[in-house]
């Protein structure tokens, strides 16, 4: 019985030396395969594009023409081009634009909007008439 509580926080304190370590040799993977080009993801959520790799440090394409330096150490993963894309862009990179024929497009409404208190009673009115719940105040 002594053994076993002996044994057990010994074998705890090696797992978590074993994952550490296996932790630290992906992030030094990781740095070592930065290119220029890649997109990558910062430790404080920063999407930049690599422009140069220094001993390091790091060149960051922040913005279009926007070059920062960090830490070979704040960067926290090299993303895939298509990924990157996905995030940059609010899209898939495989996405195509949609012809006009294939979307459904709701025709204006009638009646231009207003923003006054009496045009929206009216509208409250409307919509109870219609069946529709009065709009909030």
């Amino acid at each position: 019985m002594n053994l076993i509580i002996l044994l057990l926080p010994i074998l705890a304190i090696v797992l978590m030396f074993r994952s550490q370590k296996k932790r630290q040799s992906q992030m030094q993977q990781m740095q070592t395969a930065l290119e220029p080009g890649a997109g990558v993801r910062t430790i404080g959520g920063l999407y930049a594009r690599v422009k140069a790799v220094n001993e390091e440090t790091v060149e960051l394409e922040i913005a279009p023409g926007v070059v920062s330096h960090f830490t070979k150490s704040a960067i926290a993963a090299v993303m895939d081009p298509a990924d990157y894309d996905a995030i940059i862009n609010g899209r898939p990179a495989e996405d195509e634009p949609v012809d006009a024929e294939d979307a459904e497009i709701e025709p204006a409404a009638a009646e231009p909007l207003s923003f006054t208190k009496d045009d929206a009673a009216k509208g409250d009115a409307k919509a109870e008439a219609e069946g529709g719940a009065p709009a909030s105040k």
